[in-house]
């Protein structure tokens, strides 16, 4: 790397940690950062998108919401045109909509909605400023879990104490590949999902975790319908199971380990609790069905005797199992990571070096990597006097069935009424599911409000859309406990006139409503940034280290985050019998993990080469490309099927992709 792009600034994304290249005042490229190995080009398309027609410059507020005080002509929330309005107004606005819903409805009408992936920066997380104003003026409904893996991190807290045990006890690629022999990867290890991450991905190897000839002396096992869910450098043993039956075939792993006498006795007596039941169940004392590997044969498509080996293959060697998060998104999604940590028990091998199990290698870059000990503070967000919430993926049955009940948890829960939704960092209509239904149910509150930068979808389905800047027009801290440096973000492009930082978007509507004081405690975003930093180098002291001070950081622009060392293993630190945690679920054990109805419905689905014959993909994005930018393809014909049959594309056509759902 030249010295002149050493000295360029430095910003972090979701993809990874760059060098800016500014040329007139403008940004004109982000360079990879020098310490990363296998850089993302995905960031380069963020360029085009800084001035794009789909930018928003100044506050918007939909037509027919001004126009009917009253309705607020809801039905035409996402085809409505809007109109543009100063900042005064839009404060005005919100803070009158504020008020008027807290004291005919109360705070639990309000929903603060948000995702986060907003931005990698520390401070500039929009949900956070979110909260805490709502916070500030009452309370508001919250969300618990992911989209990701909501039902793996429910089931963990039963079976392990919790996904951020999990998550945090998570063995290292170092140690995985220094003493690992055996690695079976549920789900894959797709490494084109290891581009991404909550922090930075500044100087990581992760996207590449597992290569010739680092882990020559692992042997991989790829248990997925797709051969290309792991590299194919790796060589790996593939197992073309039958999509969703996952549980079926730990079952008959476990199954074989019992019948043959390969389970760790002494390790499921020590650390766990309900073995001898689970054993009941495996054996069909419970059930009357054996789960052995011919069960689970007919079930998963994997002939049993491939089931018998891979199982005394683990017990043989040193194993770490791996869960992608993917098998949690389906019918009963809590089952695979359950029977993953079942299995990982009776191997024995939790807490050994490179064995045990991981939850999630791959599904984000962090995961895998050596927890630095460092731990940097969010922005404050008080105290929520409202104690409702609804887990993150149901808001369309939330705003569907206001006041009915619903189960989660071991709970019955109760829908809020949300009258006012307000999204701040995150598209809903992105990353939900049955878009059409989550379309409807938009309709039913009384107004939405967006933060955005772009006319997403959210955005067009808003009533009242106030622009934020983007994480190049502002300065921040990516600081996390798995990233490997702690970087100073510089400012590196210009906002447009009228956007504003996401707390001086939540500082003014504070003002307008007399809470500024109390949200903004006197200080400016700098103000809180140092706040952060100092309080993260604060509790690094306690653990004898000393990060780097603000100073030196913001002279050049990275500090190295402290290497907590060699992990001994996934969940070295577990607790031995964790019996408090079944006994809020003691019915679980008695349920079937895979039900004879589910069977004959996964059996039913159709094979893969009807699917994949069905379409043709006409062109692919090139990588790190922003769609403005893309060329039409010569040599490839676009089509588009509509009520009129198949009909050819023309170039700079805008066309509206849909599909119809039964139901």
């Amino acid at each position: 790397m030249t010295d002149a792009r050493s000295r360029m600034p430095l910003t972090a994304m979701h993809w990874g940690t760059y060098r800016a290249e500014t040329r007139d005042g403008r940004l004109c490229a982000l360079h990879p950062f020098e310490m990363d190995v296998d850089p993302s080009p995905i960031a380069g398309g963020f360029i085009g998108a800084l001035d794009a027609d789909s930018r928003i410059t100044t506050p918007m507020v939909r037509q027919g919401w001004l126009q009917d005080p009253q309705g607020r002509d809801r039905e035409r929330r996402g085809a409505d045109s809007f109109v543009a309005v100063s900042w005064d107004e839009a404060e005005r606005l919100v803070a009158q909509e504020l008020l008027r819903v807290r004291q005919a409805h109360g705070c639990g009408a309000i929903y603060a909605g948000s995702y986060g992936w907003a931005s990698a920066g520390r401070f500039h997380h929009p949900q956070g400023h979110l909260r805490r104003f709502l916070n500030l003026l009452g309370g508001h409904v919250g969300s618990k879990n992911t989209y990701s893996l909501a039902a793996g991190e429910v089931i963990t807290k039963y079976a392990v104490g919790g996904f951020d045990v999990a998550a945090g006890g998570t063995t290292d690629w170092r140690t995985l590949v220094a003493h690992c022999e055996t690695l079976v990867a549920f789900g894959g290890m797709r490494v084109t999902n290891g581009q991404i991450s909550q922090g930075d991905v500044a100087g990581i190897a992760s996207a590449r975790p597992c290569s010739r000839p680092s882990a020559q002396g692992v042997n991989f096992v790829n248990v997925s319908p797709l051969r290309d869910d792991m590299l194919a450098e790796l060589s790996a043993d593939w197992l073309p199971i039958r999509p969703s039956t996952d549980t079926a075939l730990v079952l008959g792993l476990c199954h074989t380990l019992l019948q043959d006498g390969l389970h760790d006795g002494a390790f499921l007596d020590r650390y766990t609790v309900g073995f001898d039941r689970f054993a009941d169940y495996l054996t069909g004392r419970a059930d009357g069905v054996v789960k052995s590997a011919d069960w689970a044969s007919g079930i998963c498509d994997i002939a049993a005797e491939r089931i018998v080996e891979l199982a005394r293959r683990m017990a043989t060697t040193r194993t770490m199992i791996s869960a992608s998060w993917s098998l949690t998104r389906q019918d009963h999604g809590e089952q695979p990571f359950w029977a993953v940590i079942a299995l990982a028990s009776m191997l024995g091998q939790i807490g050994l070096p490179g064995g045990g199990f991981g939850l999630g290698y791959s599904a984000v870059n962090s995961m895998g990597l050596e927890n630095t000990g460092l731990h940097f503070p969010p922005l404050p967000q008080g105290r929520n006097p409202v104690t409702d919430f609804i887990p993150v993926a149901r808001v369309a049955e939330m705003l569907e069935r206001p006041g009915e009940t619903y189960d989660y948890d071991g709970e019955t829960r109760t829908y809020p009424d949300a009258r006012l939704v307000w999204w701040a960092g995150g598209n809903p209509f992105h990353h939900h599911q049955d878009l059409g239904r989550l379309r409807a149910a938009w309709r039913r509150p009384d107004t939405v409000i967006v933060n955005d930068w772009c006319w997403t979808a959210t955005a067009q389905h808003a009533d009242i859309v106030l622009p934020c800047t983007t994480p190049l027009e502002r300065r921040d801290l990516c600081m996390g406990g798995r990233d490997p440096f702690v970087i100073a973000m510089e400012q590196v492009a210009q906002p447009p006139e009228g956007a504003r930082d996401d707390y001086d978007i939540f500082a003014g509507m504070a003002r307008a409503m007399g809470l500024e004081a109390a949200f903004t405690e006197g200080r400016s975003a700098g103000d809180w940034q140092r706040w952060m930093y100092e309080a993260g180098r604060e509790a690094a002291r306690a653990t004898g280290h000393r990060p780097a001070g603000l100073r030196l950081l913001a002279r050049t622009g990275l500090a190295p985050g402290r290497s907590a060392g060699e992990t001994a293993g996934s969940l070295a630190g577990l607790p031995g019998r964790p019996e408090g945690q079944p006994a809020a679920h003691a019915q679980w054990p008695d349920r079937d993990m895979v039900r004879p109805d589910r069977v004959l419905r996964l059996r039913g689905l159709p094979a893969a080469s009807v699917v994949a014959g069905a379409l043709r993909v006409a062109g692919q994005v090139p990588a790190g490309r922003a769609a403005p930018d893309l060329e039409p393809a010569d040599d490839q014909a676009a089509l588009a099927a509509g009520s009129g049959g198949v009909q050819p594309v023309r170039q700079g056509q805008r066309i509206r992709a849909g599909a119809d759902r039964p139901g």
